[in-house]
């Protein structure tokens, strides 16, 4: 009997201890799962943390810290120059058509002397450099007399004019200080994204430092201010008065300078331009340098590939520019780039659109010697050309002389069915007829058939066709053969190279089936 109870006891603290040990290892499980809870709750907030700072980022509560922080180094530029005007009393409103008003404007001209009177106007700008450099826009201070720059205390400081360019619209003045000055750094416009939030800050209608917020709502904007035209828009409240202030990032940095706005109305509608920070640095950074900008120059006349260009050239991806002709002794001419080649690349740069290219080759230094890739013959080739200096080759221009050439093969009237027109060899008749040059080579157009191919892109009588699918238009009949063959071959339209209305041009004209 002992025995048996002895059994049942040390069976009772087996499984005392088994079930301890159970609940140690439950306990331990436990443990194990809230420390795995914990450690997720950690990682989730990390997260949703991460998630906010990138949310505050492009989506921000406030501007002010960023703005108070900026303010100080925007300054107002007031101007001042003088204008000739009529002092004293006005003339007398007089009914429409009263005899008297002759004689009362004769008298009041011949008797009020003009005067000069002092004409005030203002702009923004902002310090870039604590020595007192000030970037503005070059409309702001052209043709002023006194510049005055003033700072966000007021403090009146006179600035003299370091540099201006006419062709980007900027302008650099120069202040001095007994006291260091605020200054911002400029930052990368490339890297702007449209929807990318920025802050502009200026001097609307002489208000004083004014700050808006806004979106980039475009890049790359063309608005025929200048052959640079690159402008990034936005829909932050742009005013008369801001030309000249800087756009801001999230970053406090320099990404734009306001110019221009779009207002039927003269005010803000939410249409704003800026200069990209990636165009002005390198013309800012001249201007403090030199005074003045150099620019590469090509020594072409160029224009857009269109769809029915691409086609007829055999290009795959409506892209590049289309040389239309080559300045005699230019840097491309002693590069061996002719017309009718279509320029793909420019110092490693791809010419994506016509307009790219005059940008790429003015931000190009003088004198250095680049590759470029052409297209040429249905196939891609590479010249090597040496820059020259943009002011240096307009000026050669102008002073030479048009280029000679031969005139065309005698010969009749000849009808071009397929293009809608019809061609004849340039004779004195005909140059008289068009007031064309004594030395006018190829075939004169001496008809264009009403809504014919040739009429669609606005070839008029009196245009002279210099190639056909770029060979020589010799003769009316060597025009009427190559047409011929291209139409043979399959061809939707041909490529004329085109002189007349002022310019030399292409023009990728429709074959009519028939």
């Amino acid at each position: 009997m002992e025995m048996a109870e002895v059994m049942r006891s040390r069976i009772h603290d087996v499984r005392s201890r088994r079930d301890a040990r159970v609940v140690v290892m439950s306990r331990r499980q436990d443990g194990s799962q809230v420390l795995a809870w914990f450690l997720a709750a950690i990682v989730a907030l990390a997260l949703m943390a991460a998630s906010v700072a990138a949310q505050a980022k492009t989506m921000p509560g406030s501007f002010s810290d960023l703005a108070e922080k900026l303010l100080p180094a925007v300054v107002n530029v007031s101007t001042t120059q003088s204008v000739r005007g009529r002092s004293g009393p006005e003339l007398p409103q007089l009914p429409p058509g009263s005899p008297f008003e002759e004689f009362f404007k004769e008298f009041f001209d011949r008797n009020q002397p003009q005067q000069q009177r002092k004409a005030t106007s203002l702009g923004s700008g902002f310090i870039i450099d604590s020595g007192g450099y000030v970037v503005t826009n070059n409309h702001v201070i052209q043709d002023a007399e006194e510049i005055t720059v003033i700072l966000q205390d007021d403090t009146q400081l006179p600035a003299e004019l370091v540099g201006h360019d006419p062709k980007t619209d900027l302008a650099v003045l120069k202040v001095k200080s007994d006291r260091q000055l605020p200054a911002v750094k400029f930052g990368d416009s490339d890297a702007l994204r449209v929807g990318d939030w920025v802050l502009a800050i200026g001097n609307p209608f002489g208000l004083g430092g004014t700050v808006t917020a806004g979106i980039i709502s475009a890049r790359g904007r063309d608005i025929n201010t200048g052959p640079y035209d690159d402008f990034l828009q936005t829909d932050a409240s742009i005013n008369r008065g801001n030309s000249g202030g800087p756009m801001f990032n999230l970053e406090g940095e320099v990404v734009g300078i306001n110019t221009a706005i779009f207002s039927p109305s003269g005010g803000s509608i939410g249409i704003g331009f800026a200069i990209p920070s990636a165009m002005a640095v390198p013309v800012v950074k001249q201007l403090i340098e030199t005074g003045t900008v150099k620019r590469g120059w090509l020594g072409v006349h160029i224009q857009t590939v269109t769809d029915e260009i691409a086609e007829t050239l055999g290009l795959k991806e409506t892209r590049g520019a289309l040389v239309a002709s080559v300045i005699k002794d230019g840097p491309a001419e002693v590069g061996k780039i002719r017309a009718g080649d279509v320029i793909l690349q420019f110092d490693g740069k791809d010419v994506t659109q016509m307009r790219r290219l005059p940008r790429i080759v003015a931000e190009t230094p003088v004198g250095q010697t680049v590759d470029v890739v052409l297209w040429r013959d249905n196939k891609r080739m590479s010249v090597k050309v040496k820059v020259g200096e943009l002011e240096a080759g307009e000026a050669q221009m102008a002073a030479r002389p048009q280029d000679g050439g031969t005139a065309g093969l005698p010969g009749q009237d000849k009808k071009i069915a397929p293009l809608g027109l019809t061609v004849a060899a340039v004779n004195d008749a005909l140059r008289q007829r068009f007031d064309l040059a004594a030395d006018a080579k190829g075939v004169v157009v001496v008809a264009v058939d009403e809504g014919g191919p040739a009429a669609e892109k606005g070839i008029r009588p009196g245009d002279l066709i210099v190639e056909v699918s770029q060979e020589d238009a010799d003769s009316p009949s060597q025009v009427a053969d190559l047409v011929e063959t291209a139409k043979k071959t399959g061809r939707k339209s041909v490529l004329l190279l085109i002189e007349g209305q002022g310019r030399l041009r292409f023009e990728a004209v429709r074959i009519a089936q028939g």
